[in-house]
């Protein structure tokens, strides 16, 4: 792998610890994870390597897997790397839409985050089934949809964590450890919580547990909400994904 950041940036999904029922298809000319729900944001297509002659193929060959397991939805994930170099709007003509986000940019820190630690706000690991489902409902209440809890696994590289303002819940976030850093995904804080420093705690916390781990350096993939916070902290943008919905006919 000639860059790592960049790799696991643009294609988080094809390195991040598998949680139990998850699986991964891992092909020269794709990549294909489906996690735990039938949810455009537990199932992605990434790492595109493909001729123009295989596009439709390859995309065929993905339903085929993804009705398997019973999915009717999944985001296709272009990145900057991604082959041939339009290959975003030759899925666009084949009937694959904009998600709410389109444009994602991979974000990587390596060195400690700027600024002082939010006062008043305690951030701990999920250590029971119970917390799981907290984070469920935060994320939830955040995203939409209904709350998905993962089943908590002491011994997973995949780690739920929750903010508490007060003794009440407000924030959560998953970080995904491996032996490129931690893998950031689905932060987030409730709608009265906002501006008091809950995310840059969520960051902080995973961020030391990558460092305590030996691989001190996060990763994540950021839309246009959490780009600027991250920037400020210190992440720097490694490349650009196209996110693209494809619903099952």
């Amino acid at each position: 792998m000639d860059d790592p950041i960049l790799e696991v940036t643009e294609n988080a999904n094809t390195y991040t610890p598998l949680n139990p029922g998850d699986e991964r298809i891992v092909d020269g000319r794709y990549v294909l994870w489906m996690g735990r729900s039938d949810h455009p944001g537990h199932n992605a297509a990434q790492r595109f390597r493909l001729e123009v002659a295989e596009i439709e193929p390859v995309r065929a060959e993905i339903h085929a897997h993804l009705r398997r397991r019973g999915r009717t939805v999944c985001t296709w994930e272009v990145g900057s790397s991604a082959t041939p170099p339009d290959l975003a709007e030759r899925l666009l003509a084949l009937g694959l839409e904009d998600d709410a986000d389109p444009l994602v940019v991979g974000m990587a820190l390596t060195q400690p985050p700027a600024g002082e630690r939010p006062a008043g706000i305690e951030v701990r690991r999920a250590a029971s089934d119970a917390d799981e489902l907290v984070a469920a409902q935060i994320a939830a209440a955040a995203f939409g949809g209904k709350p998905v809890p993962r089943r908590f696994d002491p011994d997973s590289h995949v780690v739920s964590y929750v903010a508490y303002i007060d003794g009440e819940p407000v924030g959560r976030a998953t970080g995904a450890f491996s032996e490129y850093g931690v893998s950031f995904f689905g932060g987030s804080v409730l709608e009265h919580a906002r501006g008091r420093g809950v995310y840059r705690a969520l960051v902080l916390a995973r961020y030391e547990d990558a460092v305590a781990r030996g691989t001190p350096a996060a990763l994540t993939q950021a839309g246009r909400q959490s780009r600027p916070i991250l920037a400020q902290l210190g992440f720097r943008e490694t490349c650009q994904i196209r996110m693209l919905l494809d619903r099952l006919p």
